[in-house]
């Protein structure tokens, strides 16, 4: 048999945060259905077949990691590198060279080159001439961390690949400035530079997050009862019965 007196004060403050964390929970919870669709969404665009960029509308963002492909000219003179980036713990740069199509000029993100192939002339055959056939897929410009130095244009030294500040430096106010492409690696035979293979990744850690709220909310409502318990007003004893 049970006994159970609770104290107004601790119940008064007990009750709301219990279901506070709760809740946080429940929302966590939602949020991983969210995301795991949400991923879900970005490896199917990945594997689509390749449009082009005419079809790509607003918002843009409905098209991210969407499979692109352009026709169009590489303008070799205008590129730029991604200061910082690493190609199996090598440190390096990526290309990046705008790319002239019918329908404007779009950045391509061509991949990986070490300090050694960085200028232009040391790797000649990575220059193609003439029209090609680029496909890639779709990404929405990057976002500076917050550890992250502010791109010097100026100075050659850029951390993030944002189009509208590129397309102001290069002095090509037509360019596509919502988004740009990754070249995306088809074959085994690695050439430079060094395209990304497919690689999705989206943080989705709210499974843990829900986790951290229902045990806190379980460990509350264990301190609240050990609390009364400790205080007399929680009490348990065996029910005598007579013959």
């Amino acid at each position: 048999m049970m006994t159970f007196r609770p104290l107004f004060w601790p119940t008064f403050f007990t009750i709301p945060a219990i279901i506070l964390l709760i809740s946080l929970g429940s929302w966590q919870l939602s949020r991983l259905s969210e995301k795991t669709e949400l991923i879900a969404q970005f490896e199917q665009r990945s594997n689509a077949a390749a449009i082009g960029i005419n079809q790509v509308t607003m918002p843009v963002e409905e098209f991210e990691f969407q499979r692109i492909g352009v026709n169009g000219t590489f303008l070799h003179q205008l590129e730029i590198y991604l200061t910082g980036r690493t190609y199996e713990g090598n440190a390096g740069f990526h290309v990046v060279t705008p790319f002239l199509t019918s329908d404007g000029v779009i950045l391509i993100n061509r991949g990986w080159v070490s300090e050694a192939y960085r200028e232009p002339g040391t790797r000649p055959f990575s220059l193609t001439e003439g029209e090609i056939y680029v496909e890639g897929i779709l990404r929405l410009p990057g976002r500076k961390g917050y550890f992250v130095p502010e791109n010097e244009p100026e100075a050659g030294f850029w951390f993030t690949l944002k189009p509208t500040e590129i397309a102001q430096f290069l002095k090509q106010e037509e360019m596509i400035k919502n988004y740009y492409i990754d070249v995306i690696r088809t074959g085994e035979i690695i050439t430079l530079p060094i395209a990304a293979e497919v690689n999705i990744f989206v943080p989705n850690s709210h499974f843990n997050y829900a986790l951290t709220w229902f045990g806190l909310a379980l460990a509350l409502i264990g301190v609240y009862l050990a609390f009364h318990h400790q205080n007399g007003r929680l009490q348990f004893s065996s029910k005598s019965t007579s013959d």
